[in-house]
């Protein structure tokens, strides 16, 4: 009878320690759910099946020129297969001071921007929006750490929600190193 009792006692244990386990499993790239840049709820699960450009974005920063190559790229792969998000971060510098309103007003006036936009979010530091916690910490996407240097800093997510990798800020987007992973070949092609 006793040890009935020890069994079942230590078979309910295991059963919610494993319940415990799969309740504490990590967020993966589409299971977050995001604002665009005019407040919308936008779920990422809505990109499956496509390669995704994660780039965090700034109107007053040296870099901010990179728009124009964003939307080059995005008019040339953007589609059913390849999408760009941008994020609007504050992070640096203060160079990206606007509210969502002026950011948006901003991208289309000076830059065409027609890929989707996403509210202002932190992307480093005490208040980081978890998307970015998930990019950058090796522990939560199981394949880098990746610290997010400056504006324009560039992740690359596979078709399966994977993070497939990143690249520096002053890599333009035009580099051979996304369009080759865009379109599915190594970048030494």
């Amino acid at each position: 009878m006793i040890k009935r009792l020890l069994f079942t006692v230590l078979s309910l244990c295991m059963m919610m320690s494993a319940m415990a386990q799969k309740q504490t499993k990590e967020k993966g790239f589409y299971d977050f759910t995001v604002k665009t840049i005019t407040g919308e709820d936008f779920p990422l699960s809505k990109l499956k099946g496509k390669k995704v450009l994660v780039v965090n974005v700034a109107s007053k920063c040296g870099l901010t020129p990179q728009y124009k190559d964003l939307q080059a790229l995005y008019d040339k792969y953007g589609g059913d297969g390849f999408v760009i998000i941008g994020f609007p971060a504050n992070n640096f510098g203060s160079q990206e001071p606007g509210t969502n309103e002026e950011i948006k007003a901003f991208c289309t006036a000076n830059y065409g921007v027609t890929f989707p936009m996403m509210a202002k979010i932190s992307v480093k530091g005490d208040d980081i929006h978890p998307l970015y916690k998930w990019l950058t910490l090796k522990s939560l996407n199981g394949k880098h750490d990746a610290e997010v240097t400056w504006n324009f800093q560039k992740f690359m997510i596979n078709e399966n929600g994977d993070l497939y990798g990143f690249v520096s800020p002053k890599t333009p987007p035009t580099a051979k190193e996304i369009t080759s992973w865009i379109e599915g070949k190594s970048p030494t092609n």
